[in-house]
């Protein structure tokens, strides 16, 4: 198991914008945004402390799911790497990778490569998908996906470890085969796990370093962690879980504009004292999303949580 969170410390970060554009989460200033705006945020972030920035995973959106997700889904490694390029210290996340879209030595060559080039700031999350068509178009079983990231998660831990791993599954089987660059980070970068289904739970629970669920609501999560620790525990695994969550929307300040009902706004203090529930619970890391109506917008939130609120996230 690979644990990269501090353990007294509640962390926070972001899912970025412009490079996904769900109808779920995208702002409309999103659509006219580019590459421009997505360096200005990530770069942002890494000065900015956060511990993360993170890409999503989409091949390819049928039509009859493009009005709600959109089309717009940039490649994640391609998107990770140019950002390893422009930042220093925050680390790369892909949130979450669809690996059984893959053969998971494609996978590990990738993203081996990408810890490589960014000197060790990969983490690697993994998710089972959920869009039909994406796997017919690339001949992977739909029905069996969740059986398939099961075994892609042994593959990649073993791909990810060992220049030249053994691996036997019932799909993918490999030996004598030696991949380089190996990755920075030693055993090998974190696998973690997203989904919240009890398939997805015990997957992370058993095979995963940290658990990025997957639209949860707060109440929720404290009996989802109950079942990660029972399950790993049932199991012997002794090591603790990196486990995450994500927050409801944030504004710092008064919005003096609707930013939607389920929003946290206000002063920082009363945002900390919020958000310091996560960690009571027994979460490491917060994903946080602001509210905004422009990128400088975004990055005025991205500021003001970054010095007036994230300082209290321990008090």
């Amino acid at each position: 198991m690979v644990r990269i969170l501090p353990p007294e410390r509640l962390v926070y970060g972001m899912q970025l914008p412009v490079q996904s554009q769900s109808t779920i989460y995208a702002e409309p200033w999103e659509a006219e945004a580019g590459p421009a705006q997505l360096a200005r945020i990530a770069t942002a972030a890494d000065r900015l402390g956060f511990h993360y920035v993170a890409v999503c995973d989409h091949v390819a959106i049928p039509r009859r799911l493009a009005a709600a997700m959109g089309t717009t889904w940039y490649d994640p490694v391609a998107t990770l790497a140019w950002l390893a390029a422009l930042t220093e210290k925050v680390r790369l996340l892909s949130h979450v990778a669809v690996a059984g879209l893959r053969h998971p030595l494609v996978t590990a060559k990738q993203y081996a490569t990408l810890d490589r080039l960014s000197e060790g700031r990969l983490i690697l999350g993994v998710g089972a998908g959920h869009v039909r068509e994406e796997f017919e178009a690339l001949a992977v079983d739909f029905a069996a996906r969740g059986r398939v990231l099961d075994e892609v998660v042994d593959a990649l831990d073993a791909a990810l470890t060992e220049e030249f791993p053994e691996f036997e599954g019932e799909r993918f089987s490999f030996r004598d085969l030696g991949q380089r660059p190996r990755p920075a980070q030693d055993p090998r970068p974190p696998i973690w796990v997203g989904g919240s289904s009890p398939a997805a739970v015990r997957r992370a629970a058993l095979k995963g370093d940290g658990w990025l669920p997957q639209g949860d609501p707060r109440g929720a999560l404290p009996e989802q962690i109950a079942r990660l620790r029972r399950l790993r525990e049932e199991h012997g695994i002794a090591e603790p879980l990196d486990v995450g969550a994500i927050t409801e929307p944030l504004y710092v300040g008064d919005p003096g504009w609707h930013v939607g009902r389920r929003t946290l706004s206000g002063e920082p203090a009363r945002l900390a004292e919020s958000l310091r529930e996560y960690r009571a619970m027994g979460v490491g890391q917060i994903q946080v999303r602001f509210r905004s109506r422009s990128c400088e917008e975004l990055l005025d939130q991205m500021r003001a949580f970054a010095t007036d609120v994230a300082p209290h996230l321990h008090d």
